[in-house]
């Protein structure tokens, strides 16, 4: 009897080891259990700006005035229902030189989609976004960075890499361009330490609110910026790492 219990809990504690590893790996924005994701390259210098969510109107013209002021390019992370409402914002992110990338069609939480889905909210916006620039969409982030397996696979299919974050913003939380700098911050020690580059996931757009304010994420963008001016990091869009 105590032989049976004791393998009872044995097995009990394994089928919990390995919940908490796939749910690590469908989660966790570092995982490369369920293949190679983009994160970040190992010269500390190197920072990504990456915005998901829009285009935004409210937002998305406001960071490309403020990265123009700076020189520097970015990644928008773009939902294809968002794109063909203001399609000439894509258009105006792509002319000034910054990357665009794949954010599916109407975000879901792509870890729980059949395959048909995932290859129709990934190719539906990767089409869209082709359309409106002329340029093959090569990067795609997936909702909340939630994925399995064959989202990655189905995004290999389209051409595209999977890239997650190491450093994140909550600047969807109401906790002003103050609050967003601190985590931000955090995440900057984390990846100096480990000697990586940071990939610093923002929000210029809302999954579902077509104007939201992004005022604190445009602040903190510029104050970023502002840092980098005289120093030897710069900022690089994520195919540089890719």
């Amino acid at each position: 009897m105590q032989a049976t219990l004791t393998t009872a809990l044995s097995l009990s504690g394994a089928v919990a080891t390995a919940g908490a590893l796939m749910t690590h790996a469908a989660f966790g924005p570092e995982s490369q259990l369920f293949g190679r994701t983009v994160i970040a390259g190992h010269d500390p210098n190197e920072i990504a700006l990456t915005y998901d969510d829009g285009p935004n109107p409210a937002a998305t013209t406001g960071l490309l005035e403020v990265l123009a002021r700076y020189n520097a390019r970015a990644t928008f992370f773009m939902i294809g229902a968002h794109a063909r409402r203001y399609p000439e914002l894509v258009r105006a992110v792509y002319a000034a030189g910054h990357l665009v990338g794949n954010h599916t069609m109407t975000h879901p939480w792509l870890a729980w989609q059949p395959g048909r889905v995932i290859r129709e909210e990934l190719g539906g916006c990767s089409k869209l976004l082709e359309d409106l620039t002329g340029e093959r969409v090569r990067f795609m982030r997936p909702p909340h960075g939630a994925r399995r397996p064959a989202v990655m696979r189905i995004a290999r299919h389209l051409g595209m890499q999977t890239v997650q974050w190491n450093t994140m913003g909550h600047d969807w939380q109401p906790i002003g361009a103050e609050g967003i700098l601190k985590y931000i911050d955090g995440g900057l020690r984390r990846a100096r330490r480990w000697r990586r580059g940071a990939n610093i996931l923002l929000h210029d757009g809302h999954q579902a609110e077509l104007e939201a304010n992004r005022s604190g994420t445009i602040a903190v963008t510029a104050a970023l910026l502002e840092r980098l001016a005289g120093t030897p990091m710069r900022a690089v869009t994520v195919d540089a790492w890719g």
